[in-house]
């Protein structure tokens, strides 16, 4: 598997190439702030959160000595969200499960243009999906998110939330089957019609 962001690094920490990292930046934007946001769903705490993430990276990078940069990063925003939540306790949410206010990242990726009939009707399912994918309890959506945001292997999710590989798997597959019973009118989950 091809990591440019190996090679986008190893520019910034020799030359301080800033055109390097932002390209580590850049590459990293979709999924780290898609995880982060998912997870919190405030969008202004995401953009904080998504911020300190690579504050902390930037200062830490000497002490980064892996291949996988994306995964040490994730365990970064992982850990952040875990302090945030720990120190709202009483009034952390860590999703909307109603959908609230457009969110303001779709404007930030850039996806393919459908008709109009089908953007409102795609747009619709999206909204059911990630409102279903919010009502799943914590421990299961962050599997979920880790394994299709992050695409992170079931074996470094584990070590990161340090649960054995087994536990990980479970979760996954108990939020699947969960997402299954809710969506199963709306959408086949196992070949991805639409319904």
């Amino acid at each position: 598997m091809d990591q440019p962001e190996l090679k986008w690094l190893d520019a910034y920490r020799k030359r301080g190439d800033p055109e390097a990292l932002h390209a580590l930046v850049e590459h990293s934007r979709r999924p780290l702030y898609a995880f982060i946001h998912r997870m919190v769903g405030n969008p202004q705490e995401a953009d904080d959160i998504f911020q300190e993430t690579w504050f902390r990276a930037i200062r830490s990078l000497d002490r980064f000595k892996g291949t996988k940069f994306m995964s040490w990063l994730f365990r970064i925003a992982h850990n952040l969200v875990i302090d945030r939540a720990r120190k709202h306790a009483p009034e952390a949410e860590l999703a909307d499960p109603t959908g609230g206010e457009q969110d303001p990242f779709q404007t930030r990726v850039a996806d393919p243009r459908p008709s109009p009939a089908d953007q409102v009707h795609h747009g619709d399912l999206a909204r059911r999906i990630a409102a279903a994918v919010d009502r799943l309890p914590p421990d299961q959506r962050e599997i979920f998110l880790l394994r299709t945001e992050a695409d992170m292997p079931f074996k470094e999710i584990a070590k990161m939330l340090n649960i054995s590989i087994n536990t990980a798997l479970a979760r996954m597959q108990y939020a699947l089957r969960k997402l299954r019973v809710e969506l199963q009118g709306e959408y086949d989950l196992s070949t991805g019609d639409v319904r």
